[in-house]
């Protein structure tokens, strides 16, 4: 069955106290929306429909940037949960299917989950999420009798009996799209906010012969963002999730709390991670991999065998081929270093390509910018820099060429070659005894004034 999600986007946010859309607010590098998004996809979705409202450019740029297909309705006026999805009507019309409703400020919905639901519309018209709350508090509580939901009562609203009910209502719902619309359009706003709940459907549905039921889920995937507290929460929960799902899989983690993933990295069996690494988004590491610490990764490919670290940084477009070495305080950016490449140590690699089995030494560093266009270095197999080789783009070092150390590289360097760029060095012979003397005389001459 053909399934369209739902995803309320519209609130400002206000305990965030930030410019910025509460669904914007990131996690694990990706704003909360993304993660909605991402575990409504496991359902392959016909239609995702997002609710954009307070700052709705923002949020629809976001939405399309994740997916570009996504639909984008627009609630002008914040009158609630059920006005919020009635917004979604219009992109429904003629829609044969189910509808999830998801929020874009909880982001941690499990695919396990979603499939439960999907697989409860075979027996109920109406399936909501519920939660077994350690803290009910003031959340919604669900009324059941044995595997049938009767009604949605909010706590303000609920009789002390009620109240001692555990199980809470998470706010997610599906219905059958046409069948959701209907209900939605029958809510009214008959209540002290003066706005029109989601919730209620549940008592309509009962009123004209529909069935209602319950899935149930973990607490933890029901976490709403409302704060900069409940987002330092978010994150923490999502990092220790993933850490422990890694290690499951097979990555070792010498200090799993000090190290930092992005919400899309991917990390293979037996790949080996040090303490305080830090994760941007875009980073693959293949099995066998070893990232040492204090290393930064956005945007790159480290393959198997190859090492990084510790105190390297690997920026957008680095690729590592299998068994290459990127050392302590190496930067790699739009880069690919062959098999067996090393740069151990105090070296910067930007815009090149590097041949496989060259040795790169401390303090070389490719030109790549001219101040207006970046430019590529490109160094063949089995090549050896020099240290403190500058390589000044574009430019070419062939195949088992050799440059000197302290070298400015500006043309290319024939296979089998050595390139020396360099000053012709003069030496004084007992200079720098009298030019010691002399300041050292000054200096006291100065100090007696």
């Amino acid at each position: 069955m053909s399934i369209a999600l739902i995803i309320l986007a519209a609130g400002k946010g206000t305990r965030m106290e930030s410019d910025r859309p509460k669904v914007l607010h990131r996690i694990a590098h990706a704003p909360m929306l993304w993660h909605a998004m991402r575990a409504g996809q496991t359902l392959e979705p016909a239609r995702t429909i997002v609710v954009a409202g307070h700052e709705a450019e923002q949020v629809a740029k976001a939405a399309h940037d994740y997916d570009p297909e996504a639909r984008v309705v627009i609630q002008e006026e914040q009158l609630g949960t059920a006005h919020a999805v009635a917004q979604a009507a219009p992109e429904l019309d003629g829609f044969e299917g189910d509808a999830i409703v998801l929020y874009g400020d909880t982001p941690f919905i499990s695919q396990d989950t979603l499939e439960a639901i999907a697989r409860a519309r075979a027996a109920h018209d109406v399936v909501v999420l519920g939660f077994e709350a350690a803290d009910p508090g003031r959340y919604g509580r669900l009324v059941t009798e044995g595997d049938t939901l009767t009604r949605i009562v909010e706590f303000k609203d609920a009789t002390d009996e009620e109240r001692a009910i555990t199980i809470c209502n998470s706010g997610v719902v599906s219905a059958d799209a046409q069948t959701l619309m209907g209900l939605v359009s029958a809510v009214t706003n008959d209540n002290a906010a003066g706005e029109y709940y989601l919730p209620d459907i549940v008592t309509i549905a009962r009123a004209r012969g529909l069935s209602a039921g319950v899935v149930h889920c973990a607490e933890a995937e029901t976490l709403g963002v409302n704060s900069r507290a409940e987002l330092a929460g978010a994150e923490t929960a999502f990092q220790q999730g993933l850490r422990a799902r890694l290690m499951a899989d097979g990555v070792a983690l010498q200090a799993p709390d000090t190290v930092f993933f992005a919400w899309d990295t991917a990390i293979g069996r037996d790949a080996e991670i040090e303490p305080n690494v830090i994760f941007g988004p875009g980073v693959t590491v293949e099995s066998g991999a070893r990232i040492r610490g204090f290393s930064h990764l956005e945007g790159a490919h480290v393959s198997r065998g190859a090492v990084v670290g510790p105190f390297a940084r690997l920026r957008p477009g680095a690729e590592l081929a299998e068994d290459s070495h990127v050392g302590n305080f190496v930067e790699v950016k739009n880069a690919y270093l062959g098999e067996g490449v090393k740069a151990n140590h105090l070296t910067y690699l930007g815009d090149a390509d590097i041949g496989d089995g060259s040795n790169i030494g401390a303090g070389t560093i490719t030109c790549n910018y001219d101040g207006v266009f970046k430019h590529r270095t490109t160094i063949g197999k089995g090549a050896f820099i020099g240290s403190d080789t500058m390589l000044v783009a574009p430019v070419t070092v062939g195949d088992g060429a050799m440059t000197g150390s302290g070298s400015v590289i500006t043309e290319d360097v024939a296979p089998g070659a050595l390139a020396l760029g360099r000053a012709k060095q003069v030496t004084k012979p007992g200079f720098a005894t009298r030019l010691f003397d002399m300041l050292r005389a000054k200096k006291a001459k100065q100090t007696k004034g």
